[in-house]
């Protein structure tokens, strides 16, 4: 008699445990890249791909240069009178010329990477677009110390 309840009991619970362990068919749906339509303005629109430049953790003297890349989303041409950076350690470059509607153009960004540790700067834009005649991007990121030179003498304490 103990072998039958323990035999069902091991039935039981194997088949309890099988029917627990089955996984059920997830279907995935494919991700496909969609186009994001930027709304139309009437005039000159400014629409960037991204507002921040995260550099991420980069060498002492890496190449500090980044562009923030913008569509003009308007109906007419769109000018970018300046651009300043909030230090003299981030030197942004404007294009020359208006940005005719629909085309992309380009802020270029320049960090010094000879200043170490973490940083976060800002480049304001002006322009003719409507609604956004002034606008702020940001970059931020952390630059490492410099190697120490090999040859130098330890510091003694």
């Amino acid at each position: 008699m103990k072998k039958i309840i323990l035999l069902a009991a091991i039935t039981v619970f194997g088949t309890a445990t099988t029917s627990a362990q089955t996984a059920k068919k997830v279907v995935k749906k494919e991700t496909t890249a969609t186009k994001v339509e930027t709304p139309k303005v009437d005039g000159a629109g400014m629409v960037f791909e991204n507002e921040t430049i995260d550099y991420g953790t980069i060498p002492h003297n890496a190449d500090g240069s980044r562009e923030f890349v913008f569509v003009n989303n308007g109906t007419k041409p769109l000018t970018i009178e300046s651009t300043q950076g909030s230090c003299g350690c981030t030197v942004p470059s404007k294009p020359e010329g208006a940005i005719a509607p629909g085309a992309k153009g380009t802020i270029g960004v320049k960090y010094d990477t000879a200043r170490p540790g973490p940083f976060t700067k800002t480049v304001t834009v002006k322009s003719n677009a409507i609604g956004q005649e002034t606008k702020v991007l940001t970059i931020k990121g952390t630059v490492l110390p410099a190697p120490a030179t090999e040859g130098a003498a330890p510091v003694k304490s």
